[in-house]
């Protein structure tokens, strides 16, 4: 995974290795995907906030997941403007938006417009379960 800037959560790819599992790994640094249907946010609806599973920046909250039934947890914004980052991405034959932490730079999924689905944004943030903790509203 590559990265033209400096984030404010700097860790050497060995830290990062020895903090996340395997599978984080995987998906937060190398850019991987997890398979649909089997994260454990995927269809949650426990109030809260979804933070980086890489460095704890909070970047959705639980108001504005939606059901997409594309088979990874959707959000029509992120938290605040600038908690993410975008990244034009033209791997695999497609033009698409990856969506990263602003904070470390961890890749979290991708997002698309224009899909016809009925939220304030018509956005759909498709973001990987394993990126993401949840806390739950107290």
């Amino acid at each position: 995974m590559e990265s033209q800037r400096t984030y404010p959560v700097q860790r050497t790819e060995e830290e990062w290795r020895e903090l996340l599992s395997p599978a984080e790994y995987a998906v937060l640094r190398k850019g991987g995907t997890e398979r649909p249907f089997v994260g454990e946010y995927t269809d949650t609806t426990t109030e809260g906030i979804y933070s980086c599973r890489a460095c704890g920046a909070e970047l959705f909250r639980s108001d504005t997941k939606f059901g997409s039934h594309c088979g990874w947890p959707s959000f029509y914004a992120p938290l605040a403007g600038d908690a993410v980052e975008y990244i034009e991405d033209r791997t695999l034959g497609m033009k698409r938006v990856e969506v990263r932490c602003a904070s470390c730079g961890s890749h979290l999924g991708h997002v698309f417009e224009g899909e016809g689905y009925d939220t304030p944004t018509d956005e759909r943030y498709c973001i990987n379960s394993v990126c993401l903790t949840l806390t739950e509203k107290s």
